[in-house]
């Protein structure tokens, strides 16, 4: 019998790769999208456009559990990963009360509905390494206490402890993924991996002059979206929920990435690159 999975944030990175991952293994995809999206969906959906006519895609919205609950009503899923959120870390900062919205209480609505209406469907929560935040051990492991530094931080724990909540207290398979940083051309331009190469390119190409980055020793464990996607539905396909660490073991800083990035055409990143302080995080 063909699987039915559900993906929140199908039309973010990694809900694009993770679509065209589970539709190889034969699933059948749905998404949930917001309903300004299918009004534009030139805009919305360039990173599924090619996956158009294969998955089937339902307006909600995290914010209203109504929304929520309609779409589990109707479908019975067998596997629903919960990808969606507000995920920019500097945004959190400026706007904690949006973040924490979106990304406690849309978690929460998931997961309620889900044992209202389908206990048995297993389900992810998307994790980060910035829960672990002021770091007490290295490398951090499933086990390393958390101590976020930031909004974003802060909801994905209260998320993570939902998601253990209705683990322990209902009996449901609820996993979460603890992510390292995971890159890809279709990372958003706001993300500073792309930020230096969309800048490096127009450099380049003479339609920019400089880049301006926060911290260049800033250290971060960077790996690739498509592995890590594979990653996510392996957590589902276990005997038991458990909650995994995912990374590479490697990590390197924000001015790595940049002489590297430079050196891919040829130029002296530090002719170009110059720190500005309103990049740097408060915490």
């Amino acid at each position: 019998m063909t699987k039915k999975a559900l993906i929140t944030g199908i039309t973010g990175q990694d809900g694009s790769y993770l679509a065209e991952h589970l539709l190889n293994l034969g699933y059948e995809v749905h998404g949930i999208v917001r309903r300004v999206a299918l009004e534009e969906p030139e805009r919305r959906f360039h990173r599924i456009s090619h996956l158009l006519d294969k998955v089937v895609l339902h307006a909600a919205s995290l914010e209203s559990y109504p929304s929520i609950f309609h779409i589990f009503s109707q479908h019975d899923f067998d596997e629903c990963y919960h990808l969606a959120a507000q995920s920019f870390v500097a945004e959190s900062f400026a706007d904690g009360f949006s973040t924490m919205n979106t990304n406690i209480n849309g978690t929460h609505y998931m997961l309620a509905a889900l044992r209202e209406l389908r206990p048995r469907c297993r389900f992810y929560f998307a994790g980060s390494s910035e829960m672990f935040g002021k770091v007490r051990e290295t490398p951090q492991r499933e086990t390393t206490p958390f101590h976020p530094r930031s909004p974003y931080g802060i909801s994905k724990v209260a998320g993570f402890d939902l998601t253990r909540n209705y683990r322990e207290a209902y009996g449901m398979f609820c996993a979460s993924g603890i992510l390292f940083n995971h890159e890809s051309p279709r990372r958003g331009y706001e993300f500073v991996t792309r930020k230096i190469t969309s800048t490096v390119a127009r450099i380049k190409m003479g339609q920019a002059r400089e880049l301006r980055l926060g911290n260049l020793e800033a250290r971060r464990d960077w790996g690739h979206a498509a592995d890590y996607v594979r990653a996510m539905h392996l957590m589902l396909q276990q005997d038991e929920a458990e909650d995994f660490v995912v990374a590479t073991g490697e990590a390197h800083t924000v001015r790595e990435f940049c002489e590297r990035a430079f050196a891919e055409v040829d130029m002296d990143w530090r002719e170009y690159v110059s720190v500005d302080p309103q990049f740097e995080r408060p915490a």
